[in-house]
């Protein structure tokens, strides 16, 4: 049985997403998916997310391509777990080109970078939201102060 595993956030879930864990599972019979916690994206990556470790957790696992969700509490645990879950192949987005490739000379694994979903990104999901929403609050405003509308 050939193993992969990659590893995420996974926050405000969506195709991008889906199409990575797709793509990350043919290259395997098994994907495990290391999923960042709560704490470890607040301490160490100095971001909040949106749904909690729990929720997001849940998510994965209804994916029919998530055989095994595991939380990702530290950076370094990534060697330790190529070890513990008999890893084969390695697996990201390829905005993380070249940053994993040491896991291929300390570990026997495949470091694969797969091409992200070039017009999505959880971070512009936000921006775009963001935008729409504060749109929406100016236009209300001009509505509800226009003594003629």
């Amino acid at each position: 049985m050939k193993r992969v595993i990659t590893y995420g956030t996974f926050d405000m879930l969506h195709y991008g997403h889906i199409n990575l864990l797709r793509r990350a599972k043919k290259l395997g019979d098994y994907l495990i998916v290391a999923l960042s916690t709560d704490e470890f994206n607040w301490n160490s990556k100095h971001k909040k997310t949106y749904f909690d470790y729990e929720k997001r957790k849940q998510l994965l696992e209804a994916i029919r391509y998530v055989d095994l969700v595991v939380p990702e509490k530290a950076w370094d645990q990534k060697i330790p777990d190529m070890k513990l879950y008999q890893i084969d192949t390695f697996v990201m987005g390829d905005d993380w080109s070249g940053k994993f490739d040491y896991l291929s000379k300390k570990t026997d694994v495949d470091v694969v970078y797969l091409p992200r979903t070039p017009e999505v990104s959880t971070t512009q999901i936000k921006k775009d939201l963001n935008k729409r929403n504060l749109a929406d609050e100016h236009s209300y405003e001009r509505k509800t102060n226009n003594k003629y509308g």
